[in-house]
């Protein structure tokens, strides 16, 4: 079990959790906030400052129907879903914006907030997408192809008044998906589909958040969450590790928990704000105690990026930076307004989820300081995530992706 552990632990830490991929780091961006879901790219040599206007755009494509997904970037391709006509549609462009290839993946969302939510996950040359109404399906990402299928209510899952919004984890030979109830997680072999475990997480229905995976003392974890609040599996068999019932019951439980030195960070909007738990791990068990709770990170959709020790994050209307071991607020700024965030060479991209605002800012828990702001045109909410990756920009509002060059 300790060799199976430490194998695991490897793989994560090599950066091989969502996908070994035959590219460099630089140029890949494996799905939901990269490969490590931190939301922080390992690009260099980046701008500093935009110009007036903002950066060259590279390029600019229109009619992915509605949607809040974001890219995921590998193989030279670039992949976005939309809901075309009530089918959700995967678009496959190479890194001129030119199409290669198209898929419709089932029905699409079409009551609350209708269209794409969930970010396909790439690994070893798959696909992994999971629509509103349930439907997670396996392709292969060069062709679109399908290799397998499956639907959430085959584990007794429904989705909730949102929809599934999970963007599925790849770790290892496992596809982590979370359909909510009794069958809390499931793990499904990546290659087949076949079922290795379905665990009990902590009961709760579905919600809105994507898992991830912690490895602290050589001992992996599944963090997930649900209606109930987060809790934490063992990957090779879904044994429960631990919960935490902070955000039980809020509205919506939409952000994805952050991991960094110990500590999980995790804050919800409508008003919850967040919990950071410190994390111990002896003999293969790990416990999970509150180091502090916060209402300076009241966050709906946006996310937060931990980056030395501080966390950056949207907060209700606008921005905010906390200490990671205390929770001191060190500041608060209303910066391009309320939105979602990315790290990348020092900087935080900024994206506001209204009027297509993108702002430049130094991560420094000195203050918020704009080096650059510029817009996209758009309509209605965009809460997909800004992404960096291969110096490059990339930004969905709507049915829109546009791409922008920000090397130095």
């Amino acid at each position: 079990m300790r060799a199976w552990r430490e194998t695991f632990a490897g793989l994560v830490m090599m950066g091989l959790c969502t996908g070994a991929l035959a590219q460099s780091k630089s140029s890949r961006w494996s799905g939901w906030r990269g490969g490590r879901r931190d939301g922080k790219s390992r690009d260099t040599g980046l701008l500093k400052r935009w110009p007036n206007g903002g950066p060259e755009r590279l390029w600019h494509v229109r009619g992915l129907g509605a949607g809040f997904s974001s890219p995921a970037i590998a193989y030279d391709t670039v992949y976005i879903t939309g809901g075309v006509d009530g089918k959700l549609v995967i678009f496959a462009y190479d890194l001129s914006g030119r199409p290669r290839w198209k898929k419709e993946h089932g029905e699409t969302w079409t009551r609350n907030y209708p269209g794409a939510r969930a970010t396909p996950t790439l690994s070893k040359g798959k696909l992994y997408l999971l629509s509103g109404p349930g439907k997670l399906v396996c392709y292969d990402a060069k062709s679109g192809r399908r290799v397998w299928s499956t639907e959430m209510s085959s584990f007794g899952g429904s989705p909730g008044g949102w929809g599934y919004s999970e963007s599925v984890l790849v770790a290892s030979k496992y596809v982590f998906v979370v359909p909510g109830g009794e069958n809390c997680m499931v793990a499904l072999d990546k290659q087949t589909g076949k079922v290795l475990w379905q665990s009990s997480g902590n009961g709760g229905k579905p919600h809105y958040g994507s898992s991830i995976v912690a490895v602290l003392n050589k001992v992996p974890m599944i963090v997930g969450s649900s209606r109930n609040g987060l809790f934490a599996v063992r990957p090779q068999d879904g044994r429960v590790l631990w919960t935490n019932d902070f955000s039980a019951g809020n509205t919506a439980n939409c952000p994805t928990p952050a991991y960094s030195d110990g500590h999980v960070f995790w804050a919800n909007g409508y008003g919850k704000g967040g919990v950071c738990l410190r994390l111990r791990a002896t003999n293969g068990k790990v416990t999970a105690r509150e180091a502090w709770r916060t209402r300076d990170m009241v966050c709906h959709h946006g996310g937060y990026v931990i980056h030395e020790g501080y966390i950056y994050g949207n907060n209700s209307g606008g921005w905010a930076c906390l200490d990671l071991k205390t929770g001191e607020r060190m500041w608060s700024d209303r910066g391009v307004g309320k939105g979602s965030v990315c790290y990348a060479d020092g900087m935080l991209y900024l994206f506001a989820e209204d009027r297509g605002r993108v702002g430049l800012a130094e991560a420094s828990p000195g203050g918020l300081r704009m080096s650059g702001q510029f817009s996209v045109e758009g309509r209605d909410k965009s809460w997909a995530h800004p992404v960096v990756v291969g110096g490059r920009l990339y930004l969905r509002y709507a049915d829109n992706l546009y791409c922008y060059d920000v090397r130095r």
